[in-house]
Formats: C-alpha cells, structure tokens, sequence
C-alpha cells in the first residue's frame, strides 16, 4: 500500500530515524518468518516504549495502515509475516526486565525480552519461568504469549497462558490497557489477559507482562527409552501419564528426526526407530522412584534398551540434541528442506500411539519423508515434511498429505496447533477444528480492531490454501 509522506515522516519521529526504515534490504528481510511464506512491508518501526507503540497505533489506526507485531521472527505459521504490507512493528528493543520479586513469585519484563535472558537472570536467585520453547535462544516473551507458547515442560509446569499474570497491551485505536494483577489468585472481573494470550497479535500489542515464576528443581534425571516402532514408544507415553506420574519432560522422536539430529550434533542418541526422552526434576528421592517408575513402564510397553542419567553433561547434550532437531532436519538432505506445514498439533494422550502411527502410514502412502517428534506428555507432536521445496510434484503430495495428516487430528479430537499458533499454515484446518466458534471469534476482532488493521489475514480470517496464502520464500518450477 502507498503512506503518504508527512505520515512517514510522523511516524519517524516517534521512533527516530535510526528506529525506521524503508530501504528495500530491510523489507526484505522482514517479509518472512522461519515458515514458507513471504510479502514485502512497507516499512519497518522500532519502538523502544509504550508510550511510542501507542502513537504508532493511533496513526496507523487513523489512516487505516496494517500493522504486523513482530519479536524475532521464529514463528513456524506465518504469524510476522505482513499479509497485507503496512508497518511491520519490531518490538525486540523493548528487552528491559523491569523487576524480579523473589518474595511475590513474578517478574515483569518488557514484551521483547528473550526467553532464555529472562531465564538468566532468574537462575541468579534460584528460579526459572517454566515455559521452554525449542527456540529459547532467540524467542521473545511477547512472541510467546502471542502463540501461547510452552515447550517440553508444559506438562508438569503448563504453557505461557497459565505463567501470566498480566500484560500491559496497546490496543488497536493507541488506549493502553493493563489486564490482570501482581497477586497468584484473581477473580477480579473478566480475565482479559487470557483472550490476548494466543489471539498471534490480532487484538492487541502486548508491551509488558507480569510473568509467574518457579523455584529451580534440587534434582534432575533422564531416561532414554528406545523403541522398535513409533507406535509402542507412543503407547509408553499414555501409559506413563495415565499413572499418575508427572515428567517434567518427554520428548518422542522417530527414526528420521533421530537420524538427522545425531548426524548434524553426533550427541550419542541411540541408533532406534523411535527413543522417548524423559526428564525428572523434584527433590532426589521422589526423582528416584519416578526414573525407576518410568523405566518399568518402558520396559513393560516394549523398550528394547532403557538407560537413565543424572550426569549434567550428558543431560546437556541429549536435551542439546533435542533442541537442535528443526535445524537438524533442514542439513537432512542435501537441496531438500523441513517444511513446517503440519507442525504442533495436539492430541488426547491415549491417541498418541494411534496418531503417530497414522503419520507414518500417511507419509508412506504419499511417498514422502515425515520426521515426527513432539512434547509427548501433553499430547503435542510435530511434523516435518522433507522434500524438494522447487518441485510442484513435491509440493502437491505434501499437500493431499498435510491435509490428512490434519483430518486424523481433528477425528481423534484433538486440535491443529498446541503451542505455535494458527496464523497462515494452519486456519484452513482450525477453521473446521472451531467451526461453530468462528463467528464469535471474528465478532471479538471486530469489536477491538473495527479497521482490521492489527495482523489483518491470519486465524480466521487467512485464506483456504496454504501455498496460495502468501508468496512462498521456495521458487517453485516444473519437474
């Protein structure tokens, strides 16, 4: 879209020359996302306070400019990417932990501030907040509350959702707004804060958020478990959950992520179809019987080797290796990449072993290669298809092959996306997931952004397919 100049020249004010840009190499760089599609903004913004994102939404919001909230750019689903150009809003400036309060169990940090900065910072006083994506190293707060993220802990510990206390938010007319409280208890009127945890920055610009925080566990312990099929190490997973027992992680990977991963890191993973790896954390003891709880229920589902460590180093390097999965899969293979197309969807925990199976079945009958991982404790797997990104053959069988992939989701009752949003990948599918809440859901957006202007073409409102959604950042040609 063309802004005029004097509202260029407004809105550099606001943040300074060296906080704004138009020059063509930024606007490249920012049309993208770490997902598969791409469109060019007009220009980028760096704001540094609230007080400046609220000036950027009152301009914006009168002259009608889409606005694209933005931390470091990990999202998997498209969620930075500018559908409809306009500023895109860099909030990585906005880094400062304003206070850490031991004694009252929050911290409050601004919204660009970096997952494991914060985590830093805490460990200085012998607590962490529990929320651990794989991208730790470069994720920003406010990015993880837009998608609600949580990572491998989440089932001992929950997502971002259950670690806010409140936010400060700029809304889409430049009020801002603070949800919530500093207390751990809250039944003071409508918990906003809670519809702007996962609304991916269509209701609101989070700024500031009041994040409950934990006490570093005394003790930690890790099990590998290797499998003959991905079956029988998803049919651990629901039977080490349906005791009772509760990891601080479990981690399931197949043959093709195990493969990658110890080819790029060289960690030490066991050369298996399928491994779970299983993380214990608590005072020594309880660690103990739940390692050897855990271990007797591998070997019960049908482990071939179990092993369990407490050695920091070697925990390190089997959680590293974890860790490095998503770059591991692009080195795969050579001019072959790992698409994030049916990425983090969650099932009912006692439908593991049925889903994981079915992925594999799904992928055979396609003649494609899928690497499945996943947060196994909460019934979160990933999918990664690996293929040749510039052949339409590829792109069409990865296609029918998502989409199948999405139907089996939805027929166990589970839901398109755990932890890395909706955005552009995955609303053709949350759209039949949430068909009979979508109306509600856009009545919401359009009473807090009536302009449309906050991330307008994503959720419910991105288009049908998703190779056609936006431009894809992988040339495609003729095979």
């Amino acid at each position: 879209m063309e802004i005029k100049s004097e509202i260029l020249d407004e809105l550099k004010n606001i943040v300074g020359e060296e906080n704004f840009s138009t020059l063509k190499a930024d606007l490249y760089t920012y049309a993208s996302d770490a997902s598969v599609h791409q469109s060019i903004p007009d220009l980028i913004l760096r704001p540094r306070t609230t007080e400046q994102v609220s000036k950027i939404m009152k301009i914006a919001n009168d002259n009608k400019i889409p606005v694209t909230p933005r931390g470091s750019g990990s999202s998997l689903s498209g969620n930075a990417v500018p559908v409809e150009g306009g500023i895109v809003l860099d909030i990585k400036q906005m880094n400062n932990i304003i206070e850490i309060r031991i004694e009252d169990l929050y911290a409050r940090v601004e919204a660009g501030v970096i997952n494991d900065q914060l985590n830093s910072e805490l460990a200085k006083h012998g607590f962490f907040f529990p929320p651990t994506p794989a991208s730790g190293k470069v994720a920003t707060i406010g990015g993880m509350i837009a998608n609600n993220a949580s990572g491998m802990r989440a089932g001992k510990y929950g997502a971002t959702r259950e670690a806010v206390m409140g936010l400060k938010v700029v809304m889409a007319d430049g009020e801002v707004i603070d949800t919530g409280t500093r207390t751990i208890k809250n039944s003071s009127g409508y918990h906003l804060d809670r519809l702007f945890i996962g609304s991916e920055g269509t209701l609101g610009i989070v700024t500031e958020a009041t994040l409950k925080i934990t006490p570093l566990p005394q003790s930690k312990a890790t099990v590998v478990a290797s499998f003959d099929t991905l079956e029988k190490a998803g049919q651990a997973v629901s039977n080490i959950m349906a005791t009772g027992l509760n990891p601080a992680g479990m981690e399931i990977m197949d043959k093709v992520c195990i493969d990658a991963v110890e080819k790029a890191t060289h960690c030490g993973l066991p050369q298996v179809d399928a491994l779970l790896l299983i993380e214990a954390d608590g005072h020594p003891v309880v660690v103990k019987e739940e390692v050897e709880k855990m271990e007797q229920l591998c070997k019960e589902t049908g482990a071939t080797q179990v092993d369990s460590t407490t050695d920091p180093k070697r925990m390190t390097e089997l959680w590293g290796g974890r860790k490095a999965l998503l770059p591991s899969l692009s080195r795969a293979m050579a001019g072959w990449a790992s698409m994030a197309l049916a990425d983090d969807m969650d099932v009912p925990l006692s439908k593991v072993p049925e889903t994981a199976k079915a992925f594999q079945e799904i992928a055979a009958k396609y003649e494609i290669i899928v690497g499945t991982y996943g947060h196994a404790s909460t019934g979160n797997l990933h999918t990664k298809v690996l293929f040749n990104p510039k052949s339409k053959d590829h792109w069409e069988r990865a296609r029918k092959a998502v989409g199948e992939i999405y139907d089996k989701v939805i027929e166990v009752g589970g839901t398109v996306s755990g932890e890395h949003g909706v955005a552009l990948s995955k609303a053709p599918y949350m759209k039949l997931e949430r068909k009979n809440s979508l109306a509600t859901m856009t009545k919401i957006k359009k009473a807090l952004d009536p302009n449309n202007i906050l991330n307008p073409q994503k959720i419910m409102d991105a288009p049908d397919n998703f190779v056609t959604a936006t431009d894809l950042r992988y040339p495609l040609k003729e095979d």
